[in-house]
């Protein structure tokens, strides 16, 4: 894939439009401010939220959903993937007409067909890969975090030249973006979070510490083994590869990865995330996960109390309140 970056990239494909950012969450947040730090005019719809009262206080112009699709050229949506389909239908379906633009940051409602915009509007995505605080930062310190640039609709002929200028105006460009299309985007990112970043990894971690407490080990030192030192390990692929990581790790360390990953991971974990991947690109992931969010998220509140209770978020907590800063 080709690695875009400023030169391939002019905001005067911004020059005069208006670009409404839809929620200002963590996302919306980040990215408004990245923007408008780049001369784009910028206005904020949200609902009459802390997050609408958070906008005003930032010195953007502030309204409704409604107003602000209106009033936009370009209406960029960063509201929970549950929420934008609603959203859409009632507040700016109306007001996407012809020449508009609209964009998203995930693939997901356009990808499962949530949403399905007229055939004479710009479909675009841009996509930080970092969470929004990181991504802030970064821009602040002159620099950007990478990101992902996707056309699904070319109705003027321009949108990917617009999609680049979205991602240079937030700092992606100076890191590198990679253009991809809004399948790949979707799926990727969906089969990641849940079986490797969030669900594989949270899950790895809870196993160990339960392994080594249930064995009478201190759960203290369970958590900093289990963990606690997960970042540091992270750190050190991030910075340079695994074979950066076993280059600092001890050689035991090293020898131990080589026999007992293997024992732990094994085959049958790499088809079974298969069957993920395969639940992800029918649309029966997206299926299951709406029905749940638009019943009340019922099963996904009683989880989130759940984890609460496991011993690995209580030790957790109690040795973070340590360590804090007095």
């Amino acid at each position: 894939m080709k690695i875009l970056h400023d030169k391939d990239a002019n905001l005067r494909y911004l020059s005069g439009k208006t670009v409404a950012v839809i929620g200002y969450g963590s996302q919306g947040s980040a990215q408004a401010l990245c923007m408008r730090d780049s001369g784009v005019n910028v206005i904020i719809g949200s609902i009459k939220d802390a997050s609408f009262d958070k906008a005003k206080k930032d010195g953007f112009e502030v309204m409704d959903v409604a107003s602000a699709a209106k009033k936009a050229d370009i209406i960029h949506i960063l509201l929970p993937d549950e929420f934008h389909a609603p959203v859409y239908e009632k507040d700016i379906k109306k007001h996407m007409k012809a020449g508009k633009v609209l964009c998203c940051s995930h693939g997901f409602n356009i990808v499962y067909k949530e949403i399905v915009p007229p055939a004479d509007v710009d479909v675009i995505m841009v996509a930080p890969k970092s969470p929004a605080t990181e991504e802030r930062k970064a821009f602040l310190e002159g620099f950007g975090v990478p990101g992902l640039v996707a056309v699904k609709q070319d109705a003027s002929g321009k949108a990917l030249k617009i999609a680049l200028a979205m991602a240079k105006s937030m700092g992606f460009t100076r890191a590198g973006c990679l253009e991809c299309t809004f399948e790949q985007e979707t799926y990727e990112d969906l089969f990641g979070e849940q079986n490797v970043l969030c669900g594989g990894l949270v899950d790895l971690m809870k196993y160990g510490f339960e392994v080594l407490i249930e064995a009478g080990y201190p759960p203290e030192m369970a958590y900093f083994e289990c963990v606690h030192e997960v970042k540091l390990i992270v750190d050190l692929v991030f910075e340079g590869g695994i074979q950066k990581m076993n280059a600092v790790i001890s050689n035991t360390a090293e020898w131990g990865e080589y026999v007992n990953g293997p024992r732990i991971i094994t085959p049958d974990v790499k088809a079974r995330m298969k069957e993920s991947l395969k639940d992800i690109e029918s649309g029966k992931f997206a299926k299951v996960w709406l029905k749940e969010a638009r019943g009340g998220a019922k099963t996904l509140l009683a989880k989130r109390k759940e984890l609460g209770k496991h011993p690995v978020e209580i030790v957790g907590k109690q040795i973070r309140e340590l360590f804090e800063k007095k």
